[in-house]
């Protein structure tokens, strides 16, 4: 029986290297983590990277096959573990709808100075286009407040939300609109 050699550890891996902005922004994500307490792991900011090189969501294998290299071969544990710690420092998002991942647009993170009392929300509404799967992050306080005075209402403890709109984007919007005049799609600035 031949021996298959052993895959090497996703930690004592080299890391990737990314282009300036997104090692600006790698940066940034450590510090955040480490006004939070915690460590940003080589592989967790390998994760990362990979997420903000996207245009698009990604899919917790594709960024598996991403990470693979000659000398480097992880487990979907590995990346799931990484996907965790980034989803609750609040640096990525999840899609529930594509079950894809996207960074975070948003910068206003709990710095957990509020009253205990108060739960720390990192909240996020996402407009997906069901065309070109585009998802475009919003940060609408109003639907967060609304949200909020409806749980108040109901005793309901919020722990986390997430609102995901689908749709066409403007883009998809004109274009269909274009193709298929009659399906009354309304022209923008008529």
């Amino acid at each position: 029986m031949m021996n298959m050699p052993r895959p090497m550890s996703f930690s004592t891996a080299t890391p990737h290297t990314f282009p300036a902005h997104i090692e600006h922004q790698l940066d940034k994500a450590t510090a955040l983590c480490a006004q939070q307490g915690a460590r940003m792991t080589a592989q967790r900011r390998d994760v990362l990277g990979l997420i903000l090189m996207h245009a698009h969501p990604v899919g917790a294998y594709d960024l598996l096959e991403e990470l693979k290299t000659a000398e480097r071969r992880p487990a979907p544990p590995t990346v799931y573990r990484a996907l965790d710690f980034l989803l609750e420092h609040g640096l990525i998002h999840r899609i529930e709808r594509l079950s894809a991942f996207i960074p975070c647009t948003n910068l206003r993170h709990c710095s957990h100075t509020h009253e205990h009392s108060e739960a720390c929300l990192h909240t996020a509404q996402f407009l997906i286009c069901r065309n070109c799967k585009t998802v475009t992050e919003i940060a609408d306080t109003t639907v967060l407040e609304t949200l909020k005075h409806i749980c108040k209402n109901k005793n309901f403890v919020i722990q986390s939300t997430s609102v995901e709109v689908e749709g066409l984007c403007a883009n998809c919007a004109s274009q269909q609109s274009a193709i298929h005049p009659a399906k009354g799609i309304p022209h923008q600035g008529a």
